[in-house]
């Protein structure tokens, strides 16, 4: 089986149609950033002087402008422009991280039907998650041939109800939500004909800029004019949570500033806050943990897959079971900020994994 990387890079064309990628010499700002000296850098890089130079003078030469400066007693610093290059690589990388690996999965999903002898694939649509990746990961590591596609929870709920995958990732908040949430599933799932298998206990909250500057305690902050919001697309059972929350509390979401965006991952919107587009937003908490942003729970929620019972002893959901009971899994779902593995790869009656409980 071939594996698929899926990589963001922003290329620089100036007047005279000529081309340079910032992929090779963003990292070496970045040393520069953090050593205070280009030949240092260059080091660090394995590159000779002489090249790292070169490199940074063909996007100079690109650009127009320097990116190094001089400063006494400091050595070699990053110009503002030096700066904004390195912060546009890396929002470029970190607000589309998310969707690049699930499309390398899915690429590499169908390249790998025609490379490799056929195989009865592990479907999977489900809503994204850390856990849910670190699955997939785990997954084709055991060599289980993998088709993933990442949907809004109630799209792969849908489509498991239409045979179109064999597991249906979605998640339920604990607590007064659950009910509202859990309707929009009870009309596709069975609960003869269906099972759930719990996959983590997680958080969501609210994304913050480190140290909080705006001063934003807690949801109903977000009417404030002087707050940007950026928000997860319609459909999203994040989005459709922070409906429920914000009407809860006698807000109305339309009146949000930046209520209307659409980001597709967690990591997007943790992308967005670190760089400055927005003030807060609203995800799990890795993902803001992740992009080093301060982080406010506001609930608690359990994430499920929903299959077939009659497939649940079969392979491959068999495996996907046992994997998830093991160990290293376990292990690896505990180091994700707050998420808690304690019943992972636990069957549950879909009734009761559906029902109010408290937080």
């Amino acid at each position: 089986m071939i594996r698929i990387e899926c990589q963001a890079q922003l290329v620089v064309r100036d007047v005279d149609g000529r081309e340079a990628s910032l992929t090779d010499v963003v990292p070496l700002l970045a040393l520069v950033d953090e050593s205070g000296s280009i030949a240092q850098a260059a080091t660090l890089k394995g590159l000779s002087y002489r090249h790292a130079w070169g490199l940074l003078r063909a996007i100079e030469d690109r650009l127009g402008g320097a990116l190094i400066a001089k400063e006494r007693g400091r050595g070699s610093v990053l110009s503002e422009l030096g700066q904004a290059v390195l912060r546009a690589q890396r929002l470029c990388g970190e607000r589309l991280d998310g969707n690049m690996q699930a499309l390398a999965s899915e690429v590499a999903s169908e390249l790998n039907r025609w490379l490799v002898p056929p195989t009865d694939d592990l479907r999977i649509h489900a809503s994204h998650g850390y856990a849910v990746a670190a699955l997939v990961t785990e997954l084709v590591a055991r060599d289980i041939p993998v088709d993933i596609k990442y949907r809004d929870s109630a799209e792969a709920v849908t489509a498991l109800a239409r045979g179109e995958c064999d597991l249906a990732g979605f998640h339920l908040p604990r607590g007064a939500f659950r009910e509202a949430c859990a309707h929009i599933y009870r009309r596709w799932l069975d609960p003869q004909h269906h099972v759930l298998i719990h996959l983590t206990r997680r958080k969501q909250g609210l994304f913050l800029a480190k140290g909080n500057p705006k001063r934003i305690a807690g949801l109903s902050d977000l009417s404030r004019g002087d707050i940007r919001f950026v928000n997860r697309q319609p459909g999203s059972g994040t989005r459709m949570l922070l409906d429920l929350a914000l009407r809860r509390i006698g807000i109305d979401p339309d009146r949000v500033n930046g209520y209307a965006s659409a980001e597709l991952t967690h990591s997007a919107i943790a992308a967005f806050v670190a760089s400055g587009m927005a003030d807060v937003g609203f995800g799990v908490q890795p993902a803001a943990h992740h992009f080093g942003l301060d982080f406010i729970p506001v609930v608690d929620e359990d994430y499920y897959f929903a299959c077939d019972r009659q497939a649940l002893e079969r392979a491959p959901l068999a495996s996907v079971v046992a994997s998830l009971r093991s160990d290293a899994f376990r292990a690896g779902v505990a180091r994700l900020a707050g998420y808690d593995p304690l019943h992972c790869g636990e069957v549950v009656d879909l009734d009761h994994g559906l029902a109010s409980m408290a937080e």
